[in-house]
């Protein structure tokens, strides 16, 4: 086997995990093979498209049995006749929940989970990890992406995220959350995380929408998609 280079992947090998991929993830498939008498996929981690903008280039197989490929049905706009400008999201840092809002109607609730209050590393309370408060903006959505960043006590490296929604700089998106069921309590680097089901509504409907064709969108600020009211009480 080549020299491992993504954290991820050291980790699973170093305590005998087997790599392999959860309900929920996105996965960059460029090949297809069928020489051990079934269908295998391939998927890509390397770097030509910006597979996961952090990806470390590892190629895996696997059954073809085991994955859905994705049709345009599966990012169809939700309500793209509503004006743009009349939704927002409102994401309660302090209830962890956000809500999609269509003028003055709620069409969407689920619960969350935002950045943590502590830093890992020390167990003492920072903003860090923080979810950004404030009006942030829609501004870069990509079905898929690589993130692994941060230090060895309070870093991360998750391939295959799903349903990235950027709401600020490179670093803070609401995406779907494979990896955990604790949605209701702070627990992220500073991300909003969602259920995979609950990432993909929401990544259909905010703006700028996305199709399978380009798989990713970058807006250059100013300009900006749906804007989402991230509160949060100090005490």
């Amino acid at each position: 086997m080549a020299a491992v280079a993504s954290p991820w992947l050291q980790d699973h090998l170093a305590y005998n995990f087997r790599p392999k991929l959860y309900y929920g993830q996105v996965v960059w498939i460029d090949k297809i093979r069928t020489e051990n008498g079934f269908s295998e996929y391939r998927w890509n981690e390397d770097a030509p498209h910006g597979y996961g903008y952090g990806a470390y280039g590892e190629f895996f197989w696997g059954d073809g049995a085991g994955f859905k490929v994705l049709t345009d049905a599966d990012v169809a706009p939700i309500s793209p006749d509503v004006d743009p400008n009349e939704k927002k999201i409102a994401a309660n840092l302090d209830y962890q929940t956000l809500s999609c809002f269509e003028g003055n109607t709620e069409v969407y609730f689920c619960r969350i989970a935002s950045g943590l209050g502590y830093d890992p590393s020390t167990g003492q309370a920072s903003d860090k990890l923080a979810t950004p408060v404030g009006n942030l903006l829609t501004h870069w959505k990509i079905v898929s992406l690589n993130m692994t960043a941060g230090t060895y006590q309070a870093g991360y490296s998750t391939p295959a995220v799903p349903w990235n929604t950027m709401i600020s700089g490179d670093g803070v998106a609401i995406h779907g959350a494979f990896w955990h069921n604790a949605f209701g309590e702070k627990r992220s680097h500073g991300c909003i995380n969602v259920s995979p089901e609950d990432a993909k509504w929401i990544f259909r409907w905010t703006t700028p929408y996305v199709s399978l064709a380009q798989t990713e969108l970058r807006v250059s600020l100013p300009d900006h998609g749906t804007i989402v009211l991230s509160t949060e009480t100090k005490v």
